[in-house]
């Protein structure tokens, strides 16, 4: 009887498991005929049934001094010259990130963004909405990079950066370069029955 309620228990603490990895990892959770559960990205089977790919997935990597070329003339394009802001990353010091931020007026500052984030679609930058405020923040990937557009307060502002008046924000580019690919999730196969 031991056995037996052990192969119970055992059992549903394997459901469980799957169970909330399915919730958590949706895409790479497999099911076979056979009852075996795969976890772990499937395999890439090329098939002509296949959505055609999205602008993002095709786009060649942007080496960083491509993307800094990008916030200078999304800036530009916004009437603003890059020299009134400055980097917030030294060039040569990171290859994986880059910035600008600028102080600016806040009732000037919404129109500046908006401005920045259309040219960076003029650009062929795609535009993620999730979790985006469109009058606080705004964000783009391409190439993979990300780039964040955003206006914040000085309750938010970094502290080695000057203090500003009420009337005035932050206005900031930040670009990160992630390959999430990379990430290998391991191959777990279980048997369940």
């Amino acid at each position: 009887m031991n056995a037996l309620l052990k192969r119970v228990w055992i059992g549903l603490a394997t459901t469980l498991i799957v169970s909330l990895a399915a919730v958590v990892l949706p895409d790479h959770i497999q099911v076979d005929d056979d009852g075996r559960i795969h976890l772990g990205a499937p395999a890439p089977a090329p098939s002509p049934s296949t959505a055609a790919p999205t602008p993002e997935s095709t786009s060649p990597p942007l080496p960083r001094d491509a993307v800094d070329e990008v916030i200078r003339t999304a800036v530009s394009a916004a009437g603003l010259d890059p020299a009134q802001g400055r980097p917030t990353v030294a060039a040569g010091a990171n290859s994986n990130r880059t910035g600008w931020v600028a102080v600016r007026e806040k009732t000037a500052a919404q129109s500046e963004m908006n401005a920045i984030c259309a040219d960076l679609e003029r650009q062929g930058w795609t535009l993620n909405p999730n979790g985006d405020r469109p009058d606080a923040s705004r964000s783009y990937k391409r190439g993979g990079w990300y780039l964040l557009v955003s206006t914040r307060g000085k309750t938010q502002a970094p502290s080695t950066t000057s203090a500003l008046t009420d009337s005035q924000t932050y206005l900031t580019l930040t670009g990160l370069q992630l390959n999430l690919s990379d990430i290998p999730l391991p191959e777990i196969t279980v048997r369940i029955g």
